[in-house]
């Protein structure tokens, strides 16, 4: 077999997993335009007469309320998560602290415990200090449940970083400060806007917590989409229609920063 053979097979491939991971997502947007008994129809419809309904429901049960939540929580989580990890990341790459492999194992290993056995006590927590159902208060839960995918990605993009520029910068007389402000972050702006970037979706996306550590107030954008589910039915014109909405923001984000997250990860790809 020639090699341009093997490379238009692998392409027609590569197309089929594409089309076969989009194909739910293309779906679910076309549910979103149809009425509930044509959605509902055990005989799918690609042909239909499109109609609102579902996005005025969605929006009559007060979804642009969770919406904003969910933009709050996960905006904040990720501003937090970054300047937090911005000198961890540093401190564990350039200017390497003692034991990095241990800080680095511990940091990734708060990622290993489930959910389930930390919402209880945070529970708990919370309720003692009266932050049940408090945005800022999930947003510094998702920070911190971030923050230890966010630190290994960061490192991975300043391990790029060329030790000479930085050493050139001390010589100079740069203090730790502009070492990092204006030598090293703006070589590292694709990583840091991919690590942002990942921060964000997993914040935006983050269901467990929210549905337990929130009751209306601070209720975000997952739990609400989970009410269309109830004994009733699914409904699943306006669920449709209501997800549809909900992965606008991060479509948009990721369209936005496409040149920076590829580049990002490309710069971590190395490491």
């Amino acid at each position: 077999m020639s090699t341009k053979t093997k490379g238009t097979l692998l392409t027609v491939f590569t197309w089929f997993l594409v089309l076969v991971f989009f194909f739910p997502v293309f779906w679910m947007f076309l549910n979103g335009f149809k009425k509930e008994s044509v959605a509902s129809s055990v005989d799918p419809s690609f042909f239909f007469e499109p109609v609102t309904e579902g996005f005025r429901s969605a929006f009559d049960r007060g979804m642009q309320g969770y919406l904003m939540n969910s933009l709050t929580a996960a905006t904040t989580a990720t501003v937090i998560a970054v300047l937090l990890a911005i000198p961890a990341a540093y401190a564990l790459s350039i200017r390497r602290v003692k034991n990095v492999e241990g800080a680095l194992t511990f940091f990734i290993s708060t990622r290993f415990m489930p959910l389930a056995a930390i919402v209880l006590p945070l529970f708990m927590i919370l309720k003692e200090l009266d932050l049940l159902d408090n945005i800022y208060m999930l947003s510094l839960v998702y920070a911190a449940m971030n923050l230890p995918v966010t630190v290994w990605m960061m490192r991975s993009f300043f391990l790029e970083v060329p030790f000479e520029i930085v050493e050139a910068a001390r010589v100079d007389g740069a203090g730790l400060y502009r070492e990092i402000v204006r030598i090293v972050l703006p070589l590292v702006l694709p990583g840091i806007a991919a690590a942002a970037l990942i921060s964000f979706i997993f914040a935006w996306n983050e269901y467990f917590l929210s549905l337990n550590l929130t009751s209306s107030a601070a209720r975000t954008t997952p739990p609400f989409l989970g009410s269309f589910v109830d004994g009733r039915g699914q409904f699943l014109a306006v669920l449709s229609a209501a997800a549809t909405i909900a992965a606008l923001p991060v479509i948009i984000a990721g369209w936005v920063a496409q040149k920076q997250l590829v580049r990002g990860l490309s710069m971590g790809a190395i490491k």
